[in-house]
């Protein structure tokens, strides 16, 4: 069974998750940014039409969640799944400023998001199967740390050029980005990659790949544990998924739509720094400290974000409170494939529990922002962040009461 992989895969695994960053999260806040500042004064996009797109394409790919954890598990061409998933993705994205209407728009970022429903397990199953579960838990922190420095990166070249260019050269820049991410892909040593171990058995000759793949139903209710921490997550996405398109609308609003690309590229830049250490502790102190309160603590994160985010619009402050996004997001980011991990450890199902979960995740994530959107067109910007930071609460109190403890599962 692989352990430590050799420092040159190791440094594959590093180039995997930096080149990906930006490729894996498609066009983000900068969708809702583009069609409002860009398409809406000439073909009426607001923010709940902008937020209606991304809900609508949430959904397309929470669907694929399931299926895509099922085709990790079974493919041992995972390398070539995550190429032509970035494929996808950049198409999907640099066309946008080409296509019309919003059935075009939709289809676009629909394709996006099916196709970005691999990155997931696909990453965690490759580094699985390289260096086995006892360093799963570091190497998830470091994979972490790599996505976060690479979103950085991007949203601060995002950020100039944007300034200079306008909200459109964030389709270019995915572009060349994507080129990057297939070159790092191809730099993984596929020899290296144990497939049993990479779907949770013990090792390879345990897996079967002609099992049958199980119900998301079946997953998610057979396994108490991993059902709660399904509805943890969808609470805490529905409450954090907004919270940035609605800072990048609000600025837009206020400022422009180059500036505000550029404003929220800086609050991308600053959250994404943050998550950067924070995604190194929790991989090397989360088995030692519990995950469960580190949990807790994400969420209790995302409450006060939305408890902050009203009592100023000036740009300094959003951006003050945009870093907090870089401790909660960054605790659930690194944990999340470790919970799951440890909770269906020796099953075989670990990417189609993934999927199962991310399908979840993903539901609450599509529905934040038409939810966001329609309080701020009927209330304002005030009563969405108190909204979402209510729901966050509900999270909390979930965790606190009902969450098992998985560390050493």
């Amino acid at each position: 069974m692989p352990h430590h992989p050799p420092r040159s895969g190791a440094r594959a695994l590093d180039a995997m998750n930096f080149f990906l960053a930006d490729v894996r999260d498609g066009l983000g806040p900068y969708l809702a940014i583009y069609l409002v500042s860009v398409r809406g004064p000439t073909h009426g996009w607001n923010e709940a039409s902008a937020g209606l797109v991304m809900t609508i394409a949430g959904i397309a790919g929470l669907l694929a969640n399931a299926p895509a954890g099922a085709l990790v598990d079974r493919t041992h061409a995972k390398r070539a799944v995550l190429v032509a998933a970035a494929a996808a993705v950049t198409l999907a994205s640099v066309i946008l400023p080409l296509t019309h209407g919003f059935a075009a728009v939709v289809a676009g970022q629909s394709l996006a998001a099916v196709a970005a429903a691999v990155f997931a397990p696909g990453i965690a199953a490759i580094s699985l199967g390289i260096v086995g579960p006892r360093a799963f838990t570091a190497r998830v922190g470091r994979n972490e740390a790599f996505n976060h420095a690479g979103n950085a990166v991007a949203a601060a070249l995002a950020g100039l050029l944007a300034w200079r260019f306008g909200p459109v050269v964030v389709f270019w820049l995915m572009g060349g980005l994507a080129a990057l991410s297939i070159a790092a892909i191809l730099r993984v040593d596929p020899a290296t990659i144990d497939h049993g171990v990479a779907r949770g058995c013990p090792d390879a000759e345990t897996a079967r790949d002609d099992d049958p793949p199980e119900t998301l139903r079946q997953v998610l209710t057979g396994t108490p544990a991993l059902g709660v921490f399904a509805i943890a997550c969808f609470l805490f996405h529905l409450a954090n998924a907004a919270m940035l398109p609605a800072v990048g609308q609000l600025l837009a609003r206020e400022v422009g739509g180059g500036q505000a690309t550029s404003l929220t590229a800086a609050c991308i830049v600053g959250a994404q720094l943050v998550m950067v250490p924070v995604a190194i502790v929790v991989g090397r102190y989360a088995d030692r400290w519990g995950h469960r309160p580190i949990l807790l603590a994400g969420l209790a994160v995302l409450v006060l974000r939305g408890l902050l985010y009203p009592l100023s619009d000036a740009s300094a402050w959003l951006l003050f409170v945009q870093l907090l996004d870089g401790i909660g997001a960054g605790i659930f980011g690194a944990l999340f494939p470790v919970v799951i991990a440890a909770i269906m450890r020796g099953t075989g199902r670990f990417n189609v529990a993934q999927g199962a979960v991310a399908t979840v995740q993903g539901l609450g994530a599509a529905l934040s922002t038409t939810l966001a959107g329609a309080v701020i067109v009927g209330a304002g910007y005030t009563p969405a962040f108190l909204t979402l930071a209510a729901v966050a609460a509900v999270g909390l109190a979930l965790v606190a009461w009902r969450m098992p403890e998985t560390a050493g599962a």
